[in-house]
């Protein structure tokens, strides 16, 4: 058993697929297959059932799965810390985001890091709820992830949290016209309103339904499960969005008009990471989220 053949197997559990897999890889597909017949004869056992085209894994390969997802994380740590010796010259950083907490903390935290380290790529990948951040967490698609989640919530199983900042509730209109008057804004006051709001399962959602219980007449104009495209509905006078408060800033610099949410919803926003050592630029990344 080798780090490639693992790397191969992985790349067709991924995949789904030993043609997919070696497109991922920029492989030939003969290679892929080799790997795998000669890992299937070094442990004895069959990884996957051959339906057709389709590889379906069998119980030894679920059970090879997690293992050699820790063998080539360690590889991967080994190689970056060596790099890291003479200081954070190089390499890739990446971190699981949901939307609104890419706009506000994470882009602050990646500017400053930046500033430190400007030789480190850091790529930020979307994710929809703390569940998608978990699963690209634990699959090594990414080593940090920053979630949003109601305190009730609870942290996610299997994960280290850090803390950053609580957000409340905000909504967004074109201009002040848009918004009834006053700051908070109540629930109720939105009566009638047109609700331009995310999918369900995110906190953002969770207050959405809530105002709509609570304003008589309001309806969901739009549901959008693409959140960059909450600002230009509103600015294109489509409704009145409810968010949460990172985007209180870039709504602001918009051209926007922003009230506060009189509502006791808010949102826990953390730093997370599979327990166990970071890679030298993941640990930095934590330290400076840490002390900021």
């Amino acid at each position: 058993m080798d780090a490639r053949q693992l790397k191969y197997f992985l790349a067709v559990v991924d995949a789904g697929s030993v043609h997919r897999a070696a497109e991922r890889l920029y492989v030939a597909q003969p290679s892929v297959s080799q790997a795998l017949r000669t890992l299937e004869r070094d442990l004895g056992s069959l990884l996957f059932h051959r339906t057709g085209r389709r590889l379906v894994l069998t119980a030894a390969g679920h059970a090879l799965v997690a293992p050699a997802r820790e063998v080539m994380r360690g590889l991967d740590l080994a190689r970056a810390t060596v790099e890291a010796v003479d200081g954070l010259l190089g390499g890739e950083l990446v971190i699981a985001s949901m939307p609104s907490q890419s706009v506000s903390p994470l882009a602050r935290l990646i500017a400053a890091f930046a500033a430190v380290n400007p030789r480190v790529q850091v790529s930020v990948r979307a994710a929809s709820t703390p569940d998608d951040v978990r699963r690209m967490l634990t699959t090594g698609d990414a080593e940090l992830g920053v979630v949003a989640a109601s305190p009730a919530a609870g942290s996610l199983p299997g994960l280290a949290a850090l803390h950053l900042e609580t957000q409340r509730f905000a909504v967004l209109g074109r201009d002040e016209a848009a918004l009834p008057a006053g700051d908070p804004v109540r629930p109720a006051d939105l009566a009638g309103a047109a609700l331009i709001v995310g999918q369900q399962g995110t906190g953002m959602r969770g207050v959405a339904d809530t105002v709509r219980r609570q304003a008589p007449g309001s309806r969901f104009a739009v549901e959008v499960e693409h959140r960059e495209a909450v600002l230009p509905l509103v600015l294109a006078g489509v409704g009145i969005a409810v968010v949460s408060d990172s985007w209180r800033a870039l709504a602001k610099a918009a051209g926007a008009a922003v009230r506060s949410l009189d509502c006791p919803d808010s949102l826990d926003v953390s730093l997370v990471s599979r327990p166990g050592r970071l890679s030298p630029a993941a640990a930095a990344f934590h330290d400076l989220a840490g002390s900021h």
